[in-house]
């Protein structure tokens, strides 16, 4: 919590300010007022409006001078009262303000941060865990500061000064209410001690059951399908239990902390009673004092009290703010080259060839705990897809093809060799020169919500309407825009589930297409697509082949078969590289995906060549 006070609380240094003034005169206006209420007992009461100092001059009190002093008291009373009470809001105002914007400033700062990491943080943080780590946890911390600002800083206060001033009083029965400090410090070290452990386990319970609600959200179709709600139900009771019981076993703790709280208190308090009435006899102390004693022990007691409060609120915040600090300074294992470097970078590139070269890369994936896998999933890679050709990788599940995807736009970074963008490293780039000149479809189609145009702008804001529907009919994706009632203005639900698979696709593609980038990549995105809207694409995406390089990962041949170049992965490894009918003569897993794929007399007929 200190380390995150410190590094983010720095913007509102008036607003801490006048937190602290409007305490301040909270604190001595509450306390000045047990010593008005002292003085109305004993002066105004007991004395009927004399002074005790000034009977020895012969000063007798009248009725009218009593009412007069206690009319003079009680108004400063409530004059007092009511400027405490303004001084209480403006204090617990400002606090709600600088809480709720530190919040806020947290949360951006988790989402920026998050938006700079490649796939290897994602991995290692996962996503349900990085959705509780910028809302419940980024609370946590919120309610923390609040309570923290309000109470940690009053409190004290009020201990500190009610103490002394009750010791001004009577000094005898001060060192009875001192002894319960002690008694309070080992109900909070204890509360801590087994607190702590147990909150840090729930925020990691809580990143479980969110993992499972998710899965059972985005998945509910399969589910269905395999008749297994019964066994997501289950998964699901059991971590919601877990998470149950750890906190049943917390709240334990700080449901049997408050009684044990209140009986230090209530002990104390008949202690004082029980001593002051005795030294009230003995003629030792006035009632009036005695009432203010009793008001400044209250004061300090439940200071107290208050503080056991933030005590036992403050181990489950720290774990919460532990874990977005955590994810604040993760450094992302893809970093843009230090300046100097980038500057001759960009003395180099001179000319734009859009010639991307993998040369004898490698790629190990990294787990969540950081360690490496020893399979390399990736090894010993080479090839060159040049300008104005349409390059093509194939190969089986798992074979690697959407890896070296990633690794071209920088997703990954390889494990050892290099990825050459025009002649320069890739890693030489900063990342958003890189990624303006590279066009990316992913496996799976991304929209956002809005509409379609905002969609397919997504990649170049400023394209005009026409520039839009000239890229849905290079991704065929007019033909169906047109005929909505909204067309362009169409609304896209979230996840763009208002639309099939296939028109997501040529959405996606249209969208890579209005960027019009150097390099076009598309990760098996025509395997929603029917043949014939297949073939139409390919034919209209050849005149954009012209002036860039087009990298096509597919799984069916009649998508790559026209390709100048097309590389035959296996186990992460290459195993063959040619045109068609090349592949078809001299590879046998590529003709084994061709027999699987293209009928007896097409395979024979290549073979015949």
């Amino acid at each position: 919590m200190r380390k995150l006070f410190l590094r983010y609380l720095k913007p509102y240094p008036i607003q801490l300010a006048l937190i602290v003034l409007t305490t301040l005169t909270q604190v001595g206006l509450q306390l000045y007022l047990p010593r008005l209420m002292s003085n109305i007992v004993d002066i105004g009461i007991v004395h009927k409006g004399v002074d005790p100092s000034t009977a020895a001059a012969g000063v007798v009190g009248t009725y009218a001078t009593q009412t007069a002093y206690l009319w003079q008291m009680g108004s400063l009373m409530l004059g007092i009262t009511v400027l405490a009470g303004i001084a209480a809001t403006f204090a617990g105002f400002f606090c709600s303000r600088v809480s709720a914007g530190l919040a806020r400033d947290l949360r951006e700062y988790v989402f920026a941060a998050v938006g700079t990491f490649s796939l290897v943080e994602m991995n290692r943080f996962s996503t349900a865990s990085l959705i509780i780590r910028s809302t419940n946890d980024i609370q946590q911390i919120q309610q923390m500061t609040f309570m923290l600002l309000r109470l940690a800083l009053a409190s004290p206060l009020f201990i500190v000064v009610a103490f002394v001033l009750a010791f001004s009083e009577n000094a005898q029965l001060s060192w009875v209410f001192a002894a319960a400090i002690p008694l309070f410090a080992l109900l909070f070290l204890l509360a801590v001690k087994y607190v702590m452990p147990i909150f840090r386990g729930i925020q990691k319970k809580t990143d479980h059951l969110n993992l499972i609600a998710r899965e059972g959200l985005t998945g509910v179709r399969v589910i269905r399908a395999f008749n297994r709600q019964s066994f997501q139900q289950d998964r699901y009771r059991a971590a919601n239990d877990d998470l149950t019981d750890a906190n049943i076993r917390a709240y334990k703790i700080m449901i049997a902390l408050m009684p044990a709280v209140m009986f230090v208190i209530q002990v104390t308090t008949i202690a004082i009673v029980w001593f002051g009435g005795h030294i009230i006899a003995d003629g030792g102390l006035e009632l009036g004092s005695m009432m203010a004693f009793m008001q400044y022990v209250m004061w300090v007691l439940y200071s107290l009290m208050f503080m056991s409060m933030i005590v036992v609120m403050i181990p489950r915040a720290s774990v919460s703010a532990e874990r977005v600090i955590e994810v604040l300074d993760t450094q992302p294992a893809i970093a843009d080259p230090a300046i100097v470097q980038m500057q001759a970078d960009k003395n180099v590139q001179t000319s734009h060839f859009a010639t991307l070269e993998f040369d004898d890369i490698s790629f190990h994936f990294e787990g969540q705990d950081g360690t490496i896998s020893e399979t390399a999933a990736l090894c010993n890679i080479s090839f060159t897809a040049r300008k104005g050709q349409t390059f093509a990788i194939i190969g089986s599940t798992g074979s690697g093809k959407s890896t070296i995807m990633n690794l071209a736009v920088r997703l990954y970074d390889v494990s050892s060799g290099r990825i050459l963008l025009d002649g320069t490293d890739v890693r030489d780039y900063t990342q958003e020169d890189l990624r303006k000149r590279i066009g990316y479809v992913p496996q799976k189609a991304v929209l956002f919500t809005g509409t379609i145009a905002d969609n397919v702008r997504f990649g170049n804001p400023n394209a005009s309407d026409d520039a839009v529907v000239d890229a849905l009919k290079i991704a065929q994706a007019w033909d169906f825009v047109s005929e909505l009632p909204d067309g362009l203005e169409t609304d896209v639900s979230q996840g763009g589930t208002n639309f099939s698979g296939g028109q997501r696709q040529r959405l996606a593609i249209a969208r890579a297409v209005l960027k019009r980038p150097e390099v076009y990549l598309f990760d098996d995105s025509f395997s929603a697509l029917d043949l014939q809207t297949d073939a139409q694409l390919r034919t209209a995406l050849k005149p954009l082949c012209a002036d860039s390089t087009m990298i096509i990962v597919a799984q069916r041949i009649t998508t790559i078969q026209d390709a100048d170049q097309i590389l035959v992965l296996e186990e992460g490894k290459i195993c063959g590289m040619g045109t068609h009918d090349e592949l078809m003569e001299h590879s046998a897993t590529y003709r084994e995906i061709a027999a699987s794929q293209l009928t007896a007399s097409e395979v024979a007929r290549h073979g015949n060549r």
